[in-house]
């Protein structure tokens, strides 16, 4: 099962993340398949970047996001975008 899945990257006490599509049965911060977006909490306020086109067609492909990144794609109105095209 693919799942769309932040990876910590930075040093300590500097985390950068990375939003991926990888397979579930992957480490945290192992194997991935596409990086779709980036997550630099440090910044005031914290910046999430997505891209669009990638983000839709994993979840159009069924991939399954984590809470975090399920959060971060609602803020960014992605997850009713989504919901829009299953519909149609």
């Amino acid at each position: 099962m693919v799942r769309l899945r932040s990876q910590r990257f930075g040093s300590k006490k500097n985390p950068f993340y990375r939003i991926v599509a990888t397979d579930s049965r992957n480490p945290r911060d192992g194997r991935y398949i596409e990086i779709v977006g980036t997550y630099n909490p440090l910044t005031d306020p914290a910046t999430v970047t997505f891209d669009e086109e990638k983000v839709l067609k994993w979840l159009a492909d069924g991939a399954k996001p984590t809470d975090t990144v399920k959060s971060f794609l609602k803020a960014q109105g992605l997850l009713a975008k989504a919901s829009e095209k299953e519909t149609k």
